[in-house]
């Protein structure tokens, strides 16, 4: 999968190399019928209506029947054929994006951004899919047309084409040129487009804030000064556009004008029949719609284009984090080790953890406490490998965490995020992501464990369905619920990211001794702000300002780290009071 990324992303074509030879093919001969038909009408005109013979009129009406009906038959094949590629193609290349984007560590996720990410799944792909399906249909037929109308009229009379020969270079110097200047402001809208797309996302995932700080009129105008630069960017290059029909149609008006003229002349003189010059005339309104056609076409694919490009530096994004090969660790008694970890965000000014060294042994509970931003995530962040270190070794059963494979590893741990996060779905699809198989029995035991089995019972059972990112939940329902779910992987260790913050007191005890209860062979890192939550640990980890300033029980810890007794103390008294 790498190698292909690495690839062009055409390589997403090679599943539907038929489709892409019988989509053109099909529209060329739908092509190849359109330049007979000029023909048929001439020898309408002449050997049926200017002899009087409306058997023949007759007969050449139903060819032209049979003609168009041919080519609604090739126009619907190769468009058949055209879309088959283009979504089979774009569905192909949205799922290689969108597992590219899941081997990336939280390093490339956090500099390329959320709203990027979707852009380039949604607008960009949609982009792709339209330029290649008109190019499948439209890239060689117009050419066609045009040159062949060219030397359709040439075959007629060669003095009326060379009107033909003046005005189509004439036609692609203003079609052409107008596709040039258009190109980059094209490009530039693309671009505005991401930034509306990327405020309405962040204004949507944002809005109970938004409503809590009365911040709609500021953001209103802020979307409405993006869609302004949006809107007048379109307009000046739809105005620039728009200069395309006038332009050619005055150019080849000029140049019907004249085949006329020529042809009225030759006529007069016996030359040429009134209908080779309703032929040449038709031949050169081809030209017109198909120069038309095409410079439309250009701009899509340019669009289409500047989409790849951009979903190519996507794929170009490698992740930070490489898998090793290791299934399994060795017989520690350690479970977790930190041995001089330094962890520095990228683009960061300073180190969020610096020089952290402890050792956890197998079954041991561990706190981690700390003021806002001390380093208590970026801390088990490493445990779980979502970054790796900067400087030092993270080791998991007394291996290297780089050695193990990444997939194995991650099964061996559960995590409960700082943030509750829970999928549109039923209660029952929420939970089996921690363990696909669980039966009903087993998911109502991780519910008694996490303090939610009453919750669950009160709204109905497993089949309570809950609304994208858990909204019909109060905050601590939902973080019962996640933790429900990590409890139900079993797994060897359990990560709690302050995860009981929304939780009163009496259900976060209940909780603790639950989980000391039915975990009591598993390790658990309790990561907490509350000096309750973490005080009956195996082990507390002291955080400040990203290091270590102890490391120890509580009882040891209140006598040597002035930072742990400030917390408790300032907690327990405000409990007092």
């Amino acid at each position: 999968m790498k190698n292909l990324l690495k690839k062009n992303l055409f390589t997403y074509m090679k599943d539907y190399k038929k489709e892409s030879v019988l989509g053109p093919l099909f529209k060329l001969f739908e092509a190849t019928l359109e330049l007979i038909v000029p023909l048929v009408i001439a020898a309408i005109i002449d050997n049926g209506i200017g002899r009087g013979d409306r058997g023949y009129v007759v007969k050449m009406c139903l060819l032209l029947v049979l003609l168009g009906a041919a080519g609604l038959a090739f126009s619907a094949t190769a468009q058949y054929f055209a879309a088959k590629a283009s979504v089979g193609y774009v569905t192909k290349l949205r799922y290689a994006l969108f597992a590219h984007l899941q081997t990336l560590s939280y390093t490339e996720i956090d500099t390329v951004g959320t709203s990027t990410m979707i852009t380039r799944m949604t607008s960009d792909t949609n982009q792709i899919q339209s330029g290649l399906n008109l190019a499948l249909r439209l890239l060689l037929r117009s050419p066609f047309v045009v040159f062949g109308a060219m030397i359709m009229a040439f075959t007629i009379d060669v003095r009326s084409a060379l009107t033909f020969a003046a005005v189509i270079p004439a036609l692609s110097v203003v079609v052409f040129g107008i596709m040039l200047v258009s190109m980059p402001l094209y490009k530039k809208t693309q671009a505005r487009v991401d930034r509306v797309l990327s405020k309405t996302r962040e204004n949507l995932s944002g809005v109970r804030v938004i409503r809590a700080f009365c911040r709609e009129d500021e953001e209103r105008r802020e979307f409405s000064e993006r869609n302004r630069e949006l809107t007048e960017t379109q307009k000046f290059v739809g105005g620039i556009s728009a200069l395309t029909n006038p332009l050619t149609y005055i150019l080849i008006n000029l140049a019907i004008v004249w085949l006329i003229d020529i042809g009225a002349m030759q006529v007069n003189a016996g030359m040429l029949t009134q209908g080779t010059v309703i032929a040449l005339y038709n031949y050169m309104s081809q030209i017109l719609v198909e120069l038309i056609k095409l410079a439309n076409l250009i701009i899509t694919i340019t669009k289409a284009l500047a989409s790849s490009a951009r979903i190519q530096s996507v794929f170009e994004i490698e992740s930070s984090i490489k898998s090793g090969k290791e299934l399994a660790g060795t017989d520690s008694q350690y479970a977790v080790e930190f041995s001089s970890v330094t962890l520095q965000y990228k683009n960061s000014g300073a180190p969020s953890l610096q020089n952290i060294s402890f050792k956890v042994k197998k079954g041991d509970t561990v706190g981690v406490i700390g003021g806002t931003g001390s380093g208590k995530s970026s801390l088990v962040n490493l445990i779980s490998r979502f970054y790796d270190a900067s400087e030092g070794i993270v080791f998991i059963d007394g291996a290297d965490i780089r050695t193990y494979n990444t997939e194995a590893i991650r099964e061996r741990i559960g995590v409960v995020p700082q943030r509750a996060v829970l999928f549109s779905g039923t209660v029952r699809d929420n939970m089996r992501w921690g363990n696909p198989n669980a039966t009903d029995e087993e998911i109502y035991h991780a519910l008694r464990i996490s303090q939610a089995s009453d919750v669950v019972r009160d709204k109905g059972g497993l089949d309570f369905v809950v609304e994208e990112g858990g909204a019909n939940l109060s905050g601590g329902q939902k973080q019962r619920l996640t933790i429900a779910r990590a409890l139900l992987k079993n797994p060897d260790i359990l990560i709690l990211d302050d995860s009981a913050s929304a939780l009163d007191f009496a259900t976060d005890a209940a909780l603790r001794k639950a989980i000391r209860e039915n975990m009591d062979s598993k390790t658990v890192f309790i990561v907490s702000q509350r000096a309750s939550s973490i005080m009956y640990a195996d082990k507390i980890i002291v955080l400040d300002d990203g290091e270590a300033v102890g490391v120890g029980t509580h009882s040891e810890l209140l006598k040597t780290c002035p930072v742990y007794r400030e917390i408790y103390s300032s907690q327990f008294e405000e409990d007092a009071v």
